[in-house]
């Protein structure tokens, strides 16, 4: 099985940084996603990393946050620049990775970021 361990996220103004990790444990062979859940609305996908490398942005976050793996590819990290109050949100990590000959996907517990103007 694959756990899922997210860190990170807090509280900043508009404009601040923060950055989030998931890291995922029982496979080196994991595709990345970030999802985010503003108070109020469902759950919608904030930014991607596929096993090959292949990269996603939502378009809310183009140009502002930046997703990337440690060398290893078990933790990846979303770092999150120009954060504006509507960036407020419960962010969660999945992933689905390949342990043997089977696929897991599995959810980390999500973390809390709030953005204040």
């Amino acid at each position: 099985q694959v756990q899922v361990v997210v860190s990170g996220g807090g509280s900043v103004q508009a404009g601040g940084s923060l950055r989030l990790s998931c890291a995922a444990s029982g496979s080196t062979h994991c595709k990345f996603e970030w999802y985010r859940q503003p108070p109020g609305k469902g759950r919608e996908f904030v930014s991607s990393v596929e096993r090959d490398g292949t990269i996603r942005y939502a378009e809310s976050v183009k140009g502002r946050f930046t997703i990337f793996q440690d060398k290893d590819k078990v933790t990846v990290y979303l770092q999150m620049t120009s954060l504006k109050p509507e960036d407020t949100a419960m962010h969660y990590c999945q992933t689905e990775c390949l342990v043997g000959d089977t696929w897991f996907a599995n959810w980390g517990q999500g973390t809390q970021v709030t953005v204040s103007s």
